[in-house]
């Protein structure tokens, strides 16, 4: 395997586990926009974004100020 394989490889296992712990969690953004993580996405330029239910647009990670345990 390439070493460019494994990298990817690494990132996507990475991104699975990601969604697996982000999807369908209550979050409160440092914003105050509150809902729940549908959607997880990977953009090239800022890395993990969240699209929260009943919000326009899409949150880097980095945001969440509060995550249901």
């Amino acid at each position: 395997m390439t070493k460019t394989r494994a990298h990817a490889l690494a990132i996507l296992r990475e991104f699975g586990s990601a969604e697996e712990e982000l999807l369908g969690k209550s979050v409160v953004l440092t914003d105050g926009k509150a809902g729940t993580v549908e959607r997880v996405l990977l953009d090239e330029s800022h890395g993990l974004r969240l699209a929260i239910a009943g919000h326009q647009g899409v949150w880097p990670v980095s945001t969440i100020k509060f995550m249901e345990g």
